[in-house]
């Protein structure tokens, strides 16, 4: 069976195509700078006919007719509480997804966009959506809701929500396979550093508590995001920067963490290298991220009653070992030699890919 995962982001659209029973990767590839000027491509609709010329056309096509692809995985960032594991596409699931684009404004309408151009150039080809938010709806009230009146979370569903839910999913089940230890018995923190990053505890493989919030905001320091913060920070900058929401949503999304910290380079590459060269703001940014995701593992296996494994994964977890390895050091005498300390690859599209199998095979 061939499976289509799709990924549209606010300027991409990445794909690949999956011999599931192998899970082998047939042909996979990315269209880029969608909608700027200039570009070959002008929507995310348009994106997907490319997609499928690709796969169809030429010397290189990967199939002969587009009844080989048996389904369609999508990505979707955000599903609010509304999806609490992945489904098949209707009209009722798109509507829902229009309705959460309002709290994802990024992410979401792409989506969108992607399975409303899916329906038109592969036609009759099921449909799937995974959602970034799905594996942390298991979170308990205590661990979601924040310190607001409660009507605000009953009137706008302001709550954390968690996002990475894939990846995180997939490393959890990773871990069990090389822990050699049934997923429901374990106590992990696994996490998910990138340009973007996020902690969860998944306690017997259910996720109990993320760093991310109601936006992708929260929790640790990232390349350009400035993780948490005091919430009176923001009303007292507007004020004596005179700044507008839409100045301090920027400036809190792409001026801050290790980029805003250092003053040099949102990558962590760049601030390694700053490091070797003696720049104290370049260690500076890098203690803060340390220490950080070594306080929400602390934070975890509290919250958990102990810890089995730490988890690493994205650009920085599996391609800095200093990071884990530093992080190691500093925690084995709190938490004892019988933590593990793992680097397991992740994989979101491989899980889109197999949630849309098993979807469209129980229908």
């Amino acid at each position: 069976m061939l499976i289509l995962v799709i990924n549209c982001g606010s300027s991409s659209a990445k794909y690949q195509l999956f011999n599931i029973e192998k899970k082998r990767v047939i042909k996979k590839g990315v269209i880029e700078r969608i909608g700027e000027k200039n570009s070959a491509c002008r929507s995310h609709y348009h994106a997907i006919e490319l997609i499928k010329n690709k796969l169809t056309r030429g010397k290189k096509a990967a199939i002969k007719s587009l009844k080989e692809i048996e389904g369609i995985g999508h990505r979707v960032v955000h599903g609010g509480e509304e999806f609490e594991k992945s489904t098949l596409i209707t009209g009722k699931v798109m509507r829902s997804i229009e309705k959460f684009s309002e709290l994802a404004p990024l992410h979401n309408p792409p989506a969108l966009e992607g399975i409303a151009a899916c329906r038109k150039f592969f036609p009759g080809t099921p449909e799937v959506a995974v959602f970034d938010t799905a594996f942390h709806q298991t979170m308990p009230e205590e661990a979601y809701l924040y310190g607001l009146p409660f009507y605000f979370y009953k009137k706008y569903g302001i709550r954390r929500y968690g996002f990475h839910g894939t990846s995180h999913r997939f490393i959890s089940e990773e871990a069990a396979r090389v822990l050699k230890r049934p997923l429901k018995k374990l106590k992990l923190v696994t996490a998910h550093l990138g340009n973007g990053c996020s902690m969860a505890a998944v306690l017997r493989g259910k996720s109990i508590d993320t760093t991310m919030g109601f936006t992708p905001l929260e929790g640790l320091l990232m390349g350009t995001r400035s993780g948490d913060l005091d919430p009176a920070i923001v009303t007292y900058l507007m004020r004596k920067e005179r700044l507008t929401s839409a100045a301090m949503d920027d400036m809190l999304n792409k001026k801050c963490g290790l980029l805003g910290v250092s003053g040099l380079s949102n990558d962590m590459r760049d601030i390694r290298f700053y490091i070797r060269k003696g720049n104290k703001r370049a260690r500076l940014a890098y203690d803060i991220f340390l220490y950080r995701i070594k306080k929400y593992i602390g934070a975890y296996a509290s919250a958990m009653g102990g810890l089995d494994a730490v988890v690493f994964a994205g650009g920085i977890g599996e391609n800095m070992p200093e990071v884990k390895n530093t992080l190691q050091k500093e925690l084995r005498p709190v938490l004892g030699k019988r933590v593990k300390f793992l680097k397991i690859h992740t994989n979101e599209e491989l899980l889109i890919a197999k949630d849309t199998h098993k979807i469209i095979k129980s229908l």
